[in-house]
């Protein structure tokens, strides 16, 4: 099973979320870990990957759309929208969820979540304290650059609309939560079937044709 998170962030600087993903953090103060030199040191092991930026770095599409719309000018404005999508420790070895499933995952989700919004997506195969735990980071710029058709989630129809931004309600949390657990309970249909049709007689035995 996994655990759903949500945190919005007022930083103007959509270049410190990919420095976030990509760089090593201390575990208790969350600030950058630096070298002797006082470079920032990369993490060991991270799939990351942008979606709808146009080819372009996530944050200067997002700093482009925004001053296109007019939109995330002011200091209170909330510029992006940070999930995570965390799972069991267990479910790799018991499961076999690996970092490239949940990277895959991960963009699933995000495409059919929060269509026309750019993106980055980035997973990690550990959690704090080493607990081992892949989990999926997904950013968006708040701002929604595409006009999208009507989601379960949204309520009004400006939710849809090109040059509107979008809204994390406590009904929006309770479906992103439940849709975390079909696509759960997906995977482990899905990776039962497999392990039944491996273990079968017949995955071991061939298929032999007539002539």
């Amino acid at each position: 099973m996994a655990t759903f998170k949500h945190i919005r962030s007022k930083n103007a600087d959509y270049g410190a979320a990919e420095q976030y993903l990509t760089s090593r953090h201390d575990e208790f103060t969350m600030k950058p870990t630096l070298d002797k030199n006082g470079r920032l040191i990369p993490r060991n092991d991270y799939r990351i990957s942008s979606l709808n930026c146009g080819g372009e770095d996530f944050a200067i599409a997002c700093m482009r759309s925004n001053l296109k719309y007019g939109k995330n000018q002011k200091r209170e404005d909330v510029k992006s929208h940070h999930y995570i999508i965390s799972f069991d420790p267990r479910d790799a070895p018991d499961n076999g969820l690996t970092v490239e499933r949940t990277q895959q995952l991960g963009e699933q989700f995000c495409r059919e979540h929060f269509p026309g919004h750019q993106a980055l997506v980035c997973t990690h195969p550990d959690g704090h304290n080493h607990s081992g735990n892949i989990h999926v980071h997904i950013v968006i710029n708040s701002l929604r650059i595409e006009e999208v058709p009507l989601l379960p989630y949204m309520e009004r129809p400006a939710d849809t609309r090109e040059g509107c931004k979008h809204r994390c309600t406590d009904a929006a949390m309770e479906y992103f939560k439940t849709e975390v657990m079909e696509m759960c309970h997906r995977e482990m249909s899905l990776r039962n079937i497999f392990n039944e049709l491996r273990n079968s007689p017949l995955s071991s035995s061939g298929c032999m044709g007539t002539a």
